[in-house]
């Protein structure tokens, strides 16, 4: 009994969930409006309401989707996602496998342009081959191990450094103990002589 009133409750609370409006998003109905928000793609909401039928997501700071987003909306009719600065690397897969899905009379395509690596800026997201979004992977990879690469180098001229500077700290300091070490020795000699010279003296 406990265990089908649980079941209950969470299917309650799940169920309102997944019909509340998104953080900074404006719901009429089933037109979900997260447009003009600055939303990245880290803010996005991982969730719209399961009846969305129109949902807006243009003029944002989006530059990917979260894998599956849209998938479970099954009621969707139309989505804008134009004026988003898309990157298209490996990230972008799923959105474009999700456009290629899409029927023709659904324009969601439409503006949805790289807007980086440089080779592919301007390109339309849809239009794009895997073999090309797999060598921008490769190009982020690359510029990541140039970065290890360079930042490695840099660790090494400072190990370099370090190390020629505590060499010439050594010699120097070597030089400072032979100077008081025969500093200290003449000024033994010194007195030897001085007190032979006062025994002298009194003989």
């Amino acid at each position: 009994m406990k265990g089908l009133l649980l079941l209950g409750l969470l299917l309650l609370f799940g169920g309102q969930r997944s019909s509340a409006c998104p953080h900074l998003c404006i719901c009429h109905g089933s037109q979900v409006d997260c447009s003009g928000r600055s939303l990245t793609s880290s803010s996005l909401s991982t969730s719209f309401p399961a009846g969305t039928t129109e949902l807006r997501l243009h003029n944002n700071l989006l530059i990917s989707l979260p894998n599956g987003l849209l998938d479970v909306l099954t009621s969707l009719r139309s989505v804008s996602l134009h004026g988003n600065p898309w990157v298209c690397d490996c990230g972008i897969l799923y959105l474009r496998a999700w456009l290629l899905r899409q029927p023709a009379s659904l324009s969601s395509h439409l503006g949805v342009n790289c807007s980086s690596p440089p080779s592919l800026r301007g390109r339309l997201v849809v239009y794009l081959t895997e073999q090309e979004v797999l060598e921008s992977c490769h190009y982020w990879y690359c510029d990541l191990a140039l970065a290890s690469q360079v930042c490695l180098f840099v660790f090494v001229v400072v190990q370099a450094a370090l190390l020629v500077a505590l060499l010439i700290f050594l010699r120097k300091f070597e030089r400072m103990s032979k100077e008081a070490r025969r500093t200290t020795e003449e000024s033994h000699t010194a007195g030897e002589g001085l007190r032979e010279n006062e025994y002298s003296n009194l003989m």
